[in-house]
């Protein structure tokens, strides 16, 4: 048998793979987080075991693991999201390699990636920025050395901060010094859900925008030049000069 850590995705339940689906749709022991995944994403399922585990902790959803790899049963763990962000897999996957229960992890679309969707966005553009940071707010437990939200706000990149809606004042704190008050700032609330909403503001005013909103959990903030640039350089992949594999000197001419 295989445990199968299966990204679902951000919400919506088309946003899966071909792949997470078919294994939902077979395995005989699906385990899904219910808090912050949809029951439509199990919809045309088979199994004859369905937990969700939004109230479990670690030693029983390792327990149910066993459980199944006792039975020779397929497990279809299923989290939201990409697995490895955020997912709290390591943990269990420690585990299943201290009781030598096979496991795979199948990708998912991420809660990023579905933002950048929702507000039309590309999260890196030519000589605007040319990376994304992924992160989150240090609030319950602390980031490593050299992870402080100011450290990696340096860089100017444009950056996703989950679990940190809460606490966006000290965030704006953090980023102001760095990014200035007129730079780009978007707060989404549970991204591709039915009910999803979202603001676009400045740090200068995404408090004030948020606050009326009232979101207080399920909110990614991406914050970059990107989300409001109009004048930026053109990709130099589809500029005519460029030659490349795919596209040798000459290519596409009528001669």
């Amino acid at each position: 048998m295989t445990v199968y850590f299966i990204g679902a995705g951000p919400g919506d339940p088309e946003l899966i793979t071909v792949k997470g689906q078919r294994l939902i749709r077979s395995c005989p022991v699906i385990l899904y987080a219910g808090s912050l995944v949809p029951e439509a994403v199990l919809q045309g399922h088979s199994a004859e075991q369905v937990v969700n585990t939004a109230e479990l902790h670690l030693e029983q959803i390792v327990r149910l693991l066993a459980e199944a790899h006792a039975r020779g049963q397929d497990v279809a763990r299923v989290h939201s999201g990409d697995p490895s962000l955020y997912g709290a897999i390591g943990e269990q996957i420690r585990h299943l390699r201290a009781l030598g229960i096979p496991f795979e992890i199948v990708p998912g679309v991420t809660a990023t990636a579905a933002c950048a969707a929702l507000l039309e966005a590309e999260l890196t553009l030519p000589e605007v920025s040319q990376t994304v940071i992924l992160t989150r707010y240090g609030h319950n437990s602390p980031m490593p050395p050299g992870e402080e939200l100011a450290a990696l706000a340096s860089h100017r990149a444009t950056m996703a901060i989950h679990l940190g809606v809460q606490h966006l004042p000290r965030i704006v704190a953090d980023l102001l010094p760095h990014y200035g008050a007129g730079c780009p700032i978007a707060v989404v609330h549970r991204a591709s859900w039915p009910d999803q909403e979202w603001v676009q503001g400045t740090l200068a005013d995404i408090e004030d925008k948020v606050r009326d909103k009232g979101f207080r959990r399920t909110s990614l903030i991406l914050v970059g030049r990107v989300l409001g640039a109009a004048d930026f350089a053109e990709s130099a992949l589809y500029a005519e000069a460029t030659r490349h594999l795919f596209r040798r000197e000459g290519a596409g001419s009528s001669d």
